[in-house]
């Protein structure tokens, strides 16, 4: 399976990115991007797209009334991306980032195939890992669903065969991230517990496999030090977002100064969305509670954190 970051910008049969033409792409190229995470994790992409595209104006969903999705079955995982894609369309959104590794690893196909946007993913980065490792050993901090995934088991067999690869599921991280705890004793003491057989192990390379996770980035420097490189991959999602964009001349023209600050939604309360945003990037309210409705009764309600 071809990895989601080197995956080409052109379209193909079925393919949504042949939809658009040059004279339909140019009334969108003032439409927004869409982002949507299941909580507050994929700021970080957000923040990486913002710094690589900030003539693009942008809207991301926080899913938090039903985060974590790594606690979820894969057909409620399937509803939700579908249901945000399908309302985000509705807000006018030109392109859809699935700013989550457990949502890509679930549905990222029947998205392309469903949804009439181009639709990028996130992913591991395995590939960087595996080139990167001078010991040949890995480590990987992801939900417990993206390591069950069959695009994980796929990039590892692409990926990974010389290289060693420690995966540890994060428990308990996403929901540090959605209460905005991304330092506390508590949350240094489980990561250390994650990482720390990692380096007796002889890694020198972990891969933060799940987009809540850079927001530990300064503790887990505490913890490794400058013995291990840190994999995220929140600059080539945006990267390769540039890309698509321009190949279907969806870029937003370059030097607009009324470029709107991102419009920040969440299914939940929003107050930890606005909480996130405003300490690690500057963003300001409002942030806006929205009703997705579930296009499907979910088999159960959210579990506890």
């Amino acid at each position: 399976m071809a990895s989601e970051l080197d995956a080409p910008v052109n379209g193909s049969a079925g393919d949504p990115l042949t939809a658009f033409t040059a004279s339909s792409a140019n009334g969108m190229a003032a439409r927004p991007v869409g982002i949507f995470d299941s909580g507050l994790g994929g700021l970080s992409v957000l923040r990486a797209v913002r710094a690589q595209l900030p003539d693009e104006a942008l809207v991301y969903v926080a899913d938090s009334r039903y985060a974590p999705y790594g606690e979820r079955d894969h057909a409620f995982i399937v509803e939700r991306t579908l249901a945000i894609g399908e309302w985000l369309i509705l807000q006018g959104a030109k392109a859809l980032v699935v700013a989550c590794n457990t949502a890509t690893a679930e549905s990222i196909a029947l998205a392309r195939e469903r949804l009439t946007i181009p639709v990028i993913g996130v992913e591991p980065g395995i590939k960087p890992a595996a080139i990167q490792s001078k010991t040949r050993v890995a480590g990987v901090l992801a939900t417990q669903v993206t390591l069950r995934s069959e695009r994980f088991r796929a990039l590892m067999e692409r990926h990974g065969a010389d290289c060693r690869f420690l995966c540890q599921p994060g428990h308990g991280l996403v929901e540090a991230i959605e209460r905005c705890d991304v330092d506390s004793e508590q949350v240094r003491a489980l990561l250390a517990s994650y990482i720390e057989p990692m380096l007796a192990a002889g890694a020198d390379t972990l891969v933060l496999g799940c987009t809540h996770y850079p927001f530990f980035d300064a503790v887990i420097r505490d913890i490794v030090g400058d013995r291990v490189m840190l994999i995220d991959t929140s600059v080539a999602i945006a990267r390769q977002l540039e890309r698509v964009l321009g190949a279907n001349g969806l870029l937003a023209a370059a030097g607009t100064n009324s470029v709107p600050p991102p419009r920040l939604c969440s299914t939940n309360d929003g107050a930890h969305l606005l909480q996130l945003a405003s300490r690690l990037l500057g963003l300001g309210g409002p942030v806006e509670r929205v009703d997705i409705a579930l296009r499907e009764t979910p088999a159960h309600e959210p579990r506890a954190a």
